[in-house]
């Protein structure tokens, strides 16, 4: 009976041992976590960040370290490939660090693991601010160079963005106003247009005028070794500013009575005239007059798209 006992007893002890003592350590692995998309345009759509894993789990998504908004525990697909998306809206334009960080559903295999980083590029319109005003502008070389400075495809008032030192670059510049039904920019509704560059003192005063039977606002940007010339090398920082002159009328919804009339005839009730209330605009004057709108362009252009100056080519 004793040794019955005791072999029962040695069998439990084994069996225990085998389970705690004699198993190989086993250690958690980390999955894998990449990003990709999130591309976007400031104030338009939101755009999609996409998150692939190893494993199946919940990704927490964040941009510049705020964890996005509705997307602090978004499930993966249960199959591979293991994918969540995120919808973001950027908060700002400009490069945008995006990041990540998955908790696997499998706790006991996988470990979390964040993501490398992912600088995604959140565009902005062109055109910049928007305002009443609407602004295009554009650079053309001036007629004259020759030499090394003669334009590169042989034709004088081509657009181009690149220049050599000695050439002369004109801004053409033209504008709607939409407080005015849309009417063009021109010295009877406009206060002043100017252009002001990085590194000039000065702004560009622009003039209006007629230029082979096409209009435009337009001013001239010298740039040499002499003195009192641009000669700074590389990318020219520049801003258009146009000014409109203030409203001194402007329309306004009024409402007045009219006779009621139906099928050509003049409606009365009880033998008097019906009149009913009909919408209308009408003209009123302001005093004192309204500031007129400020419209401005500034490129936001990549810089291989940049006014660039560079310097004369060597022989």
């Amino acid at each position: 009976m004793k040794r019955f006992i005791s072999s029962m007893v040695i069998g439990a002890i084994a069996l225990v041992g085998g389970a705690v003592i004699g198993a190989p350590a086993y250690a958690a692995t980390a999955p894998t976590l990449v990003l990709s998309g999130g591309s976007a345009v400031f104030g338009l759509d939101p755009a999609f960040i996409t998150a692939t894993a190893s494993t199946a789990g919940l990704v927490k998504f964040s941009a510049v370290g705020t964890v996005i908004k509705s997307c602090e525990a978004v499930p993966t697909t249960t199959v591979a490939p293991f994918v969540a998306k995120c919808t973001w809206l950027p908060a700002a334009p400009g490069p945008t660090v995006l990041t990540a960080t998955l908790t696997p559903t499998d706790a006991v295999n996988f470990t979390s693991v964040d993501a490398a980083p992912l600088t995604a590029k959140v565009g902005i319109p062109v055109q910049g601010v928007i305002s009443p005003v609407y602004v295009y502008a554009d650079t053309v070389l001036a007629g004259g160079s020759s030499g090394v400075l003669a334009p590169r495809f042989g034709v004088t008032c081509a657009v181009t963005s690149q220049y050599i030192l000695g050439q002369t670059i004109v801004f053409r510049v033209y504008g709607n106003d939409a407080d005015r039904a849309g009417a063009v920019m021109d010295p009877t509704n406009t206060e002043k247009v100017f252009i002001t560059v990085a590194g000039v003192t000065d702004p560009i005063a622009l003039s209006y005028g007629n230029h082979s039977g096409v209009a435009f606002w337009s001013g001239v940007l010298k740039t040499g070794t002499a003195a009192g010339l641009y000669n700074t090398l590389g990318i020219i920082n520049f801003k258009v500013t146009m000014v409109a002159t203030g409203l001194n009328t402007t329309k306004v919804l009024a409402a007045k009575m009219v006779k009621k009339v139906v099928n050509g005839k003049v409606v009365k009730k009880k033998g008097k005239i019906v009149y009913v209330p009909v919408a209308y605009y009408k003209t009123v004057t302001v005093s004192p007059a309204l500031p007129g709108a400020v419209g401005t362009w500034q490129s936001n252009f990549t810089p291989n798209s940049q006014l660039t100056l560079y310097a004369v080519p060597t022989a």
